[in-house]
């Protein structure tokens, strides 16, 4: 048998696909999560946080690569990594995975910059190590479009373009890393098409089937220059789910 991988964030939206798509005969998922575990799950379940370091070191112990999913939406991603760089090199010696976000270092979005710590943080660990950055997933998108269906006009920042990806590619991506040897900076990962985020929003409206008028924001300073400029943009765009497809499965 293998060595063991422990999946941080594996109830979330990318942890939960990547540790379905480790999942083999003879190989051990661990998951990292703050919930209790469920019933009839077939991984191996540690309830613990990264905010506290309660339950890590026995989620951690033996693991052989570390894919790190778990992320707190906020400042506090950076410490939590170095939380878990902590207990990883008690353990041992595991590859250490980590999932970011192409233009961290160039958009000074708060939440941006404590991703870019995290990767710092995962780079100086003296692990073996392996970082991919993703563009912005399908399912942030319509979640940003969605919670917006209650009022009468659909507001969307001016002047910017995404390229969204499919949760379900990069988890696989991430899989097939974890797999492997330490890669380090791993190649982008971008969903297939560029657009506007008001082609995005008459995507969305049409596969609800509503009307609304688009009423475009100004987002002033540097991050508002950083995603005009495309600064979280890819020229690697090897995902292949569209924006489109996606909203079909989903509505």
């Amino acid at each position: 048998m293998s060595e063991p991988i422990l999946v941080t964030g594996g109830t979330g939206v990318l942890g939960r696909e990547v540790a379905r798509c480790l999942l083999a005969p003879g190989r051990e998922v661990r998951i990292l999560s703050r919930r209790a575990k469920p019933v009839g799950t077939p991984y191996a379940w540690h309830t613990g946080d990264l905010r506290t370091a309660d339950g890590l070191d026995a989620a951690v112990a033996g693991a052989g690569v570390i894919v790190h999913c778990a992320t707190t939406l906020g400042a506090k991603d950076a410490a939590t990594t170095r939380t878990l760089v902590e207990a990883a090199r008690r353990a041992g010696a595991p590859h250490l995975v980590y999932i970011s976000i192409v233009g961290v270092d160039r958009i000074p979005l708060p939440y941006y910059r404590a991703k870019l710590a995290a990767e710092e943080a995962v780079i100086a660990s003296g692990l073996p190590w392996t970082v991919l950055r993703a563009t912005q997933f399908h399912d942030l998108l319509f979640r940003g479009l969605e919670v917006q269906r209650r009022l009468p006009v659909v507001f969307h920042p001016a002047g910017f373009r995404f390229q969204p990806v499919d949760s379900r590619e990069v988890a696989q991506r991430l899989a097939g890393l974890a797999l492997g040897d330490p890669a380090g900076r791993a190649p982008d990962l971008g969903g297939p098409e560029v657009r506007d985020v008001t082609d995005l929003a008459r995507l969305y409206l049409r596969a609800r089937n509503r009307r609304r008028p688009l009423v475009p924001v100004p987002i002033p300073g540097a991050v508002g220059r950083g995603y005009r400029a495309g600064h979280h943009l890819t020229s690697n765009a090897t995902g292949h789910r569209t924006f489109e497809q996606f909203l079909a499965d989903r509505t």
